[in-house]
């Protein structure tokens, strides 16, 4: 098909530069840098990553691949490796033990993400509002996340005592008989998630508070122009606009899901009877009281994939529910 260009365009570059100079001439690709010059700005690019290439090499990289190649071994620490393949895997995948431990680390995921993102939303909303010593009660709400764990753990362990907690004792005062927490196998876990949340409320409130503040105002003053109440502006403007941060959080949270572990050694110990024995403290047992570090590293590597897979498949569904700008 032949195309019926405007005299203008049918006009080659050349011409209109032999002409008037009224056009602008368009502007040609400077030439290619020196092989010398590319090489220096490689050089200078590779300085400035260097600090943070050679811990990511020294502590991430290498003991992954070290952790790989233990993985298809049997080794106890001592002795010298035995070449077993994927035989680690292939144990690991019908050992009921270590299902057990998927599932209970599954069980931890369903609680403390509810539970710590509608905490963090509840407190991110009230603290947004003017108040008086707003700054304060942030600071506060945040020192949880700051403390060790050890102590938030001990602390947790302490107020939720069967026989001297104070959580017992005020349960008493109203006439309910509290169980017993961290001895009870129904209770054990979700004693676990309370203390987690608890300590991480103050983290997705942060990160949270953060995301309402960037949203307009003007979108809200609009919407109450119109006439729309606080829920609905809540739902249809906040929460959307809020997306983004939720998104962070829910991976961050998810990903911290998986890996739980001091909480879990130091109030429970994985019992009572293994109601608590999640996945790393499953490999931690596996190292250290059974001497199967091979099986441990295996177990590492699943437990990698899992989260993998989890983390890509929200990458992924964003786009269903996440809204930038």
């Amino acid at each position: 098909m032949k195309l019926h260009l405007p005299p203008a365009a049918r006009r080659s570059p050349a011409k209109d530069q032999a002409g008037s100079g009224a056009r602008q001439a368009v502007p040609e690709a400077g030439p290619r840098p020196p092989r010398r010059g590319r090489w220096r700005h490689a050089a200078t690019v590779a300085v400035f990553l260097l600090p943070s290439l050679v811990p990511l090499t020294l502590y991430t990289l290498i003991p992954m691949v070290g952790s790989f190649w233990t993985s298809l071994h049997e080794w106890d620490l001592i002795t010298d490796m035995r070449w077993v393949g994927l035989g680690n895997y292939a144990d690991l995948l019908g050992d009921a033990d270590t299902r057990a431990a998927f599932l209970h680390t599954l069980y931890f995921i369903a609680g403390y993400l509810p539970l710590v993102y509608l905490g963090g939303l509840g407190l991110a909303v009230l603290l947004d509002r003017r108040m008086p010593a707003r700054a304060l009660l942030r600071g506060v709400y945040f020192l949880p996340v700051i403390t060790s764990w050890v102590v938030v753990a001990l602390m947790w362990k302490w107020l939720l005592n069967p026989a001297s907690g104070i959580v017992n004792w005020a349960l008493g005062l109203v006439g309910v008989h509290g169980p017993g927490w961290w001895t009870d196998p129904g209770w054990a876990m979700p004693s676990i998630i309370l203390a987690s949340a608890w300590k991480d409320l103050g983290f997705v409130m942060i990160i949270l508070l953060a995301g309402l503040q960037a949203i307009p105002r003007e979108y809200q003053e609009a919407a109450m122009v119109d006439g729309a109440t606080a829920w609905r502006r809540f739902r249809h403007i906040t929460l959307p606009l809020l997306s983004p941060s939720t998104f962070f959080v829910v991976v961050i949270s998810l990903i911290n899901g998986f890996q739980v572990f001091d909480q879990v050694k130091i109030m429970t110990g994985g019992g009572p009877g293994g109601a608590t024995q999640v996945v790393v403290s499953q490999i931690y047992d596996l190292t250290f009281r059974y001497g199967r570090a091979g099986a441990a590293s295996a177990l590492s590597w699943l437990l990698f994939a899992l989260v993998l897979l989890v983390t890509v498949v929200q990458i992924r569904g964003q786009r269903r529910w996440v809204t930038y700008g």
